[in-house]
């Protein structure tokens, strides 16, 4: 039988409730809430001065499993979601080989069984992300696949991806974009400007990112299909993705953290630790990025956790692009947009819980009777200052190290079992 769990004198804040007081989890699921509850717990918490928030999700993962497990593995990449709050991601398909068959969709679901994390792999839009031949999307759904994207690299065919978001319409996989022109990016490793020219080094032309990101969502208004745009980094891509939302297209975004706190200026000192793709940008785009998420442009936050080794990230240019997010997200928001009175606890709710499972049509937890146990327990107030050596992940190429950090994640409690705890 499964532990019940007793959580009192904790303020609960979901997006309809926010109330103090007590929550009992029996069966995987919330039993009963209210004030000073005459219950008996296997296991009662103290929740006095922290925050009861449904779980999160991470709609934007690399898991490096099958053929990258030196990096990470499905095991390790869900310890660190654990860690930071997330019971449920989307793996990204490009993993040695890239997924796309049943098989592999098959072994990343049976390998994440247990872990306390729901993980939903991605499968490729093109086979072996090559960009030629679609895949069979009927025979991934299949497998248990419920979104499509090459991400890692863009569908350089448009006919292609027109094909792919007509088809998407028919079957309900949701199709996500990595927004890049490659030949715009020819090589690039930085965003393009200032610092990369500064520092000698071919730079991403911003170009890429909106070109892309407007082709996509002409396609999706020509095949009247859903699209999802990537990790948005520019000020012109949430211009032109408010456009489209206003005109009815079909559209939501994700962006990250590092885009709303960090910019290009990080690089000057030639640490890879804080290259990624899309790149940091400017302080112009950072605050576009605040904007587009305030007025509900910016639909999810994500990490696009993307672990390398140190060895890797040790040549500035060399390096692959890539950072670890998923232990430091919450914490991130929290510090940069909450707790600057930016925007709610809510609506930070909205962002990393509730929009990413309504988008991929998952069940979104409440904190409320009868309601699968997903949940997380926070200190709101807590400060840390981010150590990668000590994050659950195999690698430590966060761009958060050594910066202190306002509110987190102390347990994590999925389907009424805790799974994570550091109180």
């Amino acid at each position: 039988m499964a532990e019940t769990i007793l959580i009192k004198n904790i303020r609960a804040v979901d997006t309809e409730r926010d109330f103090t007081g007590d929550v009992f989890i029996k069966d995987g699921k919330i039993a009963e809430t209210g004030e000073k509850l005459n219950v008996q717990a296997d296991r009662v918490i103290n929740g006095e001065g922290l925050l009861l928030m449904p779980s999160l999700f991470d709609m934007h993962v690399h898991f490096r499993d099958p053929g990258q497990t030196h990096k990470e593995d499905i095991i390790t990449g869900c310890k660190s979601a654990l860690a930071g709050g997330v019971t449920g991601v989307l793996a990204m398909p490009n993993t040695k080989p890239p997924c796309d068959s049943p098989e592999i969709i098959k072994y990343i679901i049976e390998k994440s069984k247990g872990t306390g994390v729901d993980v939903y792999p991605v499968g490729c839009i093109t086979n072996g992300m090559n960009g030629d031949g679609l895949c069979d999307y009927e025979a991934l759904k299949n497998a248990g696949c419920i979104c499509i994207s090459d991400d890692g690299r863009p569908v350089e065919n448009a006919e292609n991806m027109r094909k792919a978001l007509e088809i998407s319409k028919e079957n309900g996989l949701l199709v996500a974009s990595h927004c890049e022109d490659l030949n715009i990016i020819d090589g690039g490793i930085m965003n393009k400007g200032e610092i990369s020219e500064k520092l000698g080094v071919k730079g991403m032309d911003r170009s890429s990112e909106d070109y892309i990101t407007a082709r996509e969502i002409i396609l999706a208004s020509s095949a009247d299909a859903r699209i999802h745009i990537c990790h948005v980094s520019t000020e012109g891509s949430t211009a032109i993705i408010r456009f489209a939302k206003s005109r009815g297209v079909k559209v939501t975004c994700e962006t990250a953290p590092h885009y709303f706190m960090l910019t290009e200026k990080l690089l000057e000192n030639r640490d890879a630790d804080y290259r990624m793709n899309p790149p940091l940008r400017t302080q112009d785009d950072v605050k576009a990025i605040i904007e587009a998420i305030k007025d509900g442009t910016i639909d999810c936050i994500i990490t696009d956790h993307a672990p390398h080794t140190a060895e890797e990230k040790s040549d500035f240019e060399k390096a692959p692009n890539g950072v670890v997010g998923l232990e430091t997200s919450l914490s991130a928001t929290l510090t940069a947009l909450y707790h600057t009175g930016e925007i709610s606890l809510q609506k930070v709710i909205e962002l990393m819980c509730v929009n990413p499972r309504k988008i991929l049509g998952l069940e979104v937890p409440e904190i409320s009777v009868g309601k699968t146990a997903d949940l997380v327990i926070a200190d709101l107030g807590r400060k840390w200052t981010v150590e990668p050596e000590k994050l659950h992940s195999k690698s430590h190429n966060s761009v958060f190290k050594g910066m202190e950090l306002t509110g987190k994640p102390l347990v994590t409690i999925s389907k009424g079992k805790i799974v994570y705890e550091n109180l």
